[in-house]
């Protein structure tokens, strides 16, 4: 007799994923909160919740404290909450901190891709958290799981004094025609989208499944506003920035241009063969398409022809953050931006944000990919005193480069596949670098990873480290792998894996001795990014190590795909 043939990962999701639409089950989570966490199936624990945003927590060991690639999980979950575009209300953002303190043990973090997230939520709150959050007109579907995941946008969409266009409007109709929808609960994984009509594409198109950025052009003497067109872009460990396709998307193609790419994933059998290849980009990577062969698919699934492509203008070495004070476009106005280290924010910072926008504003904030927080239409008369204010409950407007540009992954506090700590170590480092070097004034990108699975975003940073596990001193400690160079826009590129990794205790130094590296090499007034691109990965080892030293390899694991748990 013949031995039955194992289901496989992907064929065991994809059997679970046809059985049920996950967001029709709001009964059974109703009665899991009255029988308790043991009545919970595995389907629902590995698979269905996350279709609300939700997933179990590990219990702060991460994944070396488990098996088969996965750590231990608490009888606790996360909970996502799905911002479109980054746009709150003062009320909104009041109401999740009281959330946060009632339901999560005070514990919130701001995502890079504008969500809030909790944790410490129990099954046992679960429903009166939705429903809380329905009441405020915000919800969780969607923020995880194989479907279409928060629309990002320019947190400064309609006020920003230089963007081509508002965007936000189509980032709202997006979100609607896709979130809940039952066509497209049932993705091979997940599907992130952009939409920007800024000229420094802050929302990140280039890692996104579907990037669109406005750009203008003019036809028989008018001038028309629409959209250049990237897909498939993404991280994780085998990163990918979008491919360009030859298209104008107007404004009014925008939903079926969309809807149009969703359908032709949602299709794509081969991408459900293996959850490590089920990502748009691996049609590129993996299967041998072209932007040219994605555009004839899509033009004849849309049943309309889209126009060439007009010359875009790809913003170089910028920051896209907003942190700090800057003028609007409506007269007498501006926006202030205030850096959240690591994403890590307090009920309290967020219930005093919220006054803040209400005594100062119009009571409207939006959320960043950079895990920050802005306060839009400040009369420009008043921007100071918000910004002391801000400064004064830990919310920098002003800060350092290293506050700034720092961005964390959740890490082994809550994450089952992270290998290191990443929140407090972010803070640490921080602030050991602010004491070394205080008169930095570069941009800097630092991004922390707890893992290769790259939901801290290390690939498009200057200095991106990955959490590693060494030996010292026979025990196991945290460590890192770092990443050099990253960068997005006119001079795009992923990061240089260079060889060099350290314990997490010596991290702070090797940063030191490669920025000091910098500002005694430097000519003419060059920038780290040219700076890291004129130096091989030998020499940006060497100064890292302070000395000569091998290569050592990224290490990198065999396991698990993450469970969608960036943000």
């Amino acid at each position: 007799m013949s031995e039955a043939v194992k289901e496989t990962k992907a064929q065991k999701v994809e059997r679970l994923k046809r059985a049920m639409n996950p967001w029709e089950g709001l009964a059974e989570i109703r009665r899991f909160a009255r029988e308790g966490f043991d009545a919970i199936p595995p389907e629902w624990i590995g698979t269905y919740f996350r279709w609300w945003g939700v997933y179990t927590q590990g219990d702060g060991v991460g994944v070396v404290g488990g098996k088969d690639g996965q750590g231990r999980a608490l009888p606790f979950f996360m909970l996502r909450i799905r911002i479109p575009n980054g746009l709150l209300r003062s009320d909104q953002l009041r109401a999740i901190a009281d959330i946060t303190r009632r339901y999560a043990r005070g514990t919130a973090d701001l995502t890079v891709r504008q969500n809030i997230q909790l944790h410490w939520v129990t099954i046992q709150d679960l429903p009166e958290v939705l429903e809380q959050l329905w009441r405020i007109d915000l919800n969780t579907m969607g923020a995880c799981g194989d479907v279409t995941r928060n629309i990002t946008g320019c947190p400064v969409a309609g006020v920003d004094a230089d963007e081509i266009c508002d965007a936000s409007p189509l980032a709202l109709e997006v979100d609607r025609m896709l979130a809940g929808n039952a066509e497209f609960y049932n993705l091979p994984r997940k599907f992130k989208i952009s939409i920007t009509g800024c000229r420094v594409w802050c929302p990140y198109p280039e890692i996104n499944d579907i990037g669109l950025t406005a750009v203008e052009r003019t036809v028989r003497g008018k001038s028309e506003i629409g959209f250049g067109l990237r897909i498939g872009g993404g991280l994780s460990t085998e990163p990918y920035l979008g491919a360009q396709l030859n298209a104008f998307v107007r404004w009014n193609q925008v939903l079926p241009v969309v809807k149009g790419i969703a359908e032709l994933f949602r299709d794509s059998d081969q991408l459900r063969e293996h959850r490590e290849r089920a990502r748009l980009k691996f049609l590129f990577i993996r299967h041998g398409w072209t932007a040219q062969d994605f555009q004839i698919d899509l033009e004849r699934r849309i049943g309309f022809k889209l126009d060439a492509a007009e010359p875009e203008r790809p913003p170089a070495d910028v920051y896209r953050d907003h942190i700090g004070i800057h003028p609007q476009k409506q007269r007498g106005y501006c926006y202030v931006g205030a850096a959240v280290l690591r994403g890590r924010i307090t009920p309290e910072q967020m219930e005093s944000a919220a006054d803040l926008a209400d005594r100062f504003a119009s009571g409207e904030l939006r959320t960043t990919n950079m895990q920050n927080l802005l306060i839009v239409n400040v009369p420009q008369i008043q921007a100071d005193d918000l910004a002391k204010e801000l400064d004064a409950i830990g919310l920098r407007v002003g800060g350092s480069p290293f506050w700034r540009g720092a961005v964390a992954c959740s890490g082994t506090e809550f994450c089952k596949l992270a290998i290191t700590e990443t929140k407090s170590f972010s803070r640490w480092l921080v602030e050991e670098l602010e004491e070394r070097l205080p008169g930095f004034d570069q941009h800097l990108k630092l991004h922390v990873t707890g893992c290769p699975n790259s939901c801290g975003q290390h690939w498009i940073a200057d200095i991106g480290i990955e959490g590693k596990k060494i030996k010292v001193d026979g025990r196991m400690v945290d460590a890192y792998y770092f990443c050099l160079g990253g960068a997005l826009g006119l001079n795009q590129g992923i990061a240089r894996p260079v060889g060099y990794r350290c314990p997490a205790t010596e991290v702070p130094e090797a940063i030191e001795r490669l920025l000091r590296a910098y500002l005694d090499g430097s000519t003419g007034g060059e920038n780290l990014r040219k700076f890291f691109s004129r130096h091989s990965d030998t020499e940006l080892r060497n100064f890292l190590a302070g000395e000569l030293v091998e290569a050592v390899p990224r290490d990198v694991p065999e396991g698990r795909v993450p469970s969608g748990v960036e943000g």
